[in-house]
């Protein structure tokens, strides 16, 4: 084996494997109540699940029935030399083997039925959690590896249910019937037959005290994989830009590396119980047909008819304790998986609005801020934020990276709640109004153009949904998108992808404020709007960002200030506070630090 191999057969010593959870953190197991969740989901398929149970009990007792059958043969017609009822009792068989092929046909059948119902629902609800999640959750973490939870744990919930479930309900039931047929049959060769069990038992608990702990860190290592491929390939543009290429692939090299050795001792702990069960199997059979020989030679104890039904069954007996621990670590692979889809679902929502919070049909874009302060994880963000805009006015807000500025427009909006102070919309307070309510009143356009895979025409009408082809026409037409769609292969068909390939960022940016107009905002957010472009674009879209803002509220958050000069009121943040406030011709003339940043871009600009 090269050295490579053998540092990765020894890599789980370096592993904390019994702190490690489904979501990587250290915290207290909780299986039991991870399995009865899932039994749950299985229960509300009680009629399925009733008939599957009904074709396991049958396949059980015709996988008895059938050995006992051919050592019947044995003693009474083969032995004897009586052929008369051989026929019949062949026939029997046949019938006995058909209708137990039938009945494992028709649970498999059922079973995955009452599967891909349990993990549609489970997908549905994950889903729909994503959307009662605040912004600040899906800040915190990757993409893909919440993409990873939603597709490879619940595939293999899904997997799990379709296999394991059957098979540890119907090796139970071979077991108990097993042993009971063969203490029926003898007693001491049921006692030599069961002898093995010990060895069995440490066995299997040696191994399944690390698969478990080793497949929840598998878990945990192809969603970290799964989260980084997603982060590199939609971000590169930026790799490549910055020539990264071969640090990406690096760490890429490293996280892969973590799931090679989390896999190969997950799978090759595993793979150890069919070897261990089959080479007890194999002294069993050795154990039987010495005692069992010895036996019938110097007793009438045991005939040969009972040595063969014993034979068979000392299979039918290991298999099952096999079949149970091989699906043990699948079911310990589908609990890691359910652990961190739960882990999402028990995620603390997105607060609900107030039980007085009501409906907001119309709005002028009145907006007040009085002594607002906001603090993140207690780390203080904004402190004493007081400031008003009237309706159809322009605010824009100034300042350094962390100034508080995007926070400002996220607590407008509720995806944050303030901690003290009000906010104001035509008076009345923002938690006292629905929050789908006051986002259907507001209208994004920010630096980052987010389109979805379809058309341009469904992009735009993501807006406004019932929105008219001639409204979505009409709306590209003012956002000074039209003339660049009609001359696309497709024109308003054209399909684009998440990244808007095939079109200008500066074209992206356009159909983001076609789809702004489309909605009929009364308040409207620009967050860095016109960033990135370059010049002749810049030009078109403020010509769009003039047509967008007149009649609304709007909010612009701006560095480069030539953008903002015709705003109502300007404000200056830093560390987030208010240090500055007023109109462009207001702050130059105060000559305070807006004006020392205006003259540091128009001297940077003349540069």
């Amino acid at each position: 084996m090269p050295n490579s191999q053998w540092k990765a057969a020894f890599q789980y010593k370096k592993i904390d494997l019994e702190n490690i959870t489904a979501d990587g953190r250290k915290r207290a197991k909780n299986v039991s109540g991870t399995v009865k969740r899932i039994w749950a989901y299985l229960a509300r398929e009680k009629a399925k699940l009733s008939l599957v149970i009904l074709m396991v009990v049958a396949s059980s007792g015709l996988s008895l029935l059938g050995p006992f059958m051919v050592g019947m043969a044995l003693d009474e017609y083969i032995v004897t030399r009586e052929t008369a009822g051989l026929g019949m009792l062949l026939i029997g068989l046949v019938f006995v083997y058909l209708f137990h092929s039938l009945s494992i046909f028709l649970q498999n059948f059922w079973m995955v039925g009452i599967a891909q119902n349990t993990v549609y629902t489970l997908r549905e609800q994950l889903f729909k959690q994503f959307h009662r999640l605040p912004i600040s959750y899906f800040d915190k973490r990757q993409h893909g590896e919440l993409m990873s939870r939603l597709t490879n744990d619940i595939d293999n919930v899904n997997n799990t249910l379709n296999q394991s479930v059957i098979q540890i309900f119907a090796s139970i039931l071979t077991l108990v019937g097993t042993i009971a047929v063969m203490l029926y049959l003898s007693p001491i060769l049921t006692v030599v037959t069961m002898s093995i069990i010990p060895a069995m038992f440490f066995a299997i608990r040696w191994i399944t005290k690390r698969t478990g702990p080793l497949y929840k860190l598998q878990q945990r290592d192809i969603g970290e994989v799964n989260g980084y491929v997603e982060e590199i390939v939609s971000g590169q543009h930026v790799v490549k830009t910055f020539s990264q290429e071969d640090r990406v692939v690096s760490e890429f090299g490293e996280r892969n590396n973590r799931l090679m050795h989390s896999g190969f001792w997950a799978q090759s702990i595993a793979g150890l119980i069919p070897k261990v069960m089959n080479m007890l199997n194999y002294l069993s059979f050795g154990m039987i047909a010495l005692v069992g020989g010895i036996l019938a030679i110097n007793t009438s104890l045991v005939t040969v008819g009972v040595i063969v039904i014993f034979t068979e069954y000392a299979r039918q007996f290991t298999r099952p304790l096999n079949e149970l621990s091989n699906q043990f670590n699948l079911l310990l692979s589908a609990i890691a998986g359910a652990e961190r889809v739960f882990y999402v679902l028990d995620e603390t929502q997105e607060e609900t609005d107030e039980k007085e919070a009501r409906e907001l049909s119309s709005t002028n874009g009145h907006v007040q801020f009085e002594k607002v302060n906001f603090a993140y994880e207690d780390s203080p963000i904004l402190k004493d934020i007081s400031f008003e805009a009237k309706p159809n006015e322009t605010v824009a807000f100034v300042g350094h990276t962390g100034a508080g500025k995007t926070t400002i427009i996220n607590l407008i909006s509720r995806f944050y709640n303030y901690d003290a102070g009000k906010i104001l919309l035509d008076g009345v307070d923002l938690k006292d109004i629905k929050r789908s309510s006051l986002r259907r009143q507001m209208a994004f356009v920010l630096q980052d153009s987010f389109l979805f895979h379809a058309s341009i025409r469904e992009n735009i009408r993501y807006g406004r949904l019932g929105a008219s082809d001639e409204d979505v026409v009409k709306a590209a037409k003012n956002a000074n998108a039209h003339d660049f769609i009609v001359q696309l292969p497709r024109g308003y068909d054209t399909v684009l992808d998440q990244e808007g390939s095939g079109i200008s960022q500066g074209q992206k940016q356009l159909l983001t404020i076609a789809r702004a107009l489309l909605a009929e905002p009364t308040i409207l957010v620009l967050d860095e709007a016109t960033s990135n472009i370059d010049t002749i674009t810049e030009l078109k879209i403020q010509e769009a960002l003039k047509r967008l803002m007149k009649g609304r509220t709007s909010f612009v958050i701006a560095h480069r200030l030539n953008t903002i000069q015709e705003a109502d009121t300007i404000i200056m943040l830093e560390h987030g506070e208010i240090i500055e406030k007023g109109s462009h011709e207001q702050l130059i003339a105060r000559g305070g630090r807006y004006y020392d940043l205006y003259k540091g871009q128009l001297l940077e600009k003349a540069n």
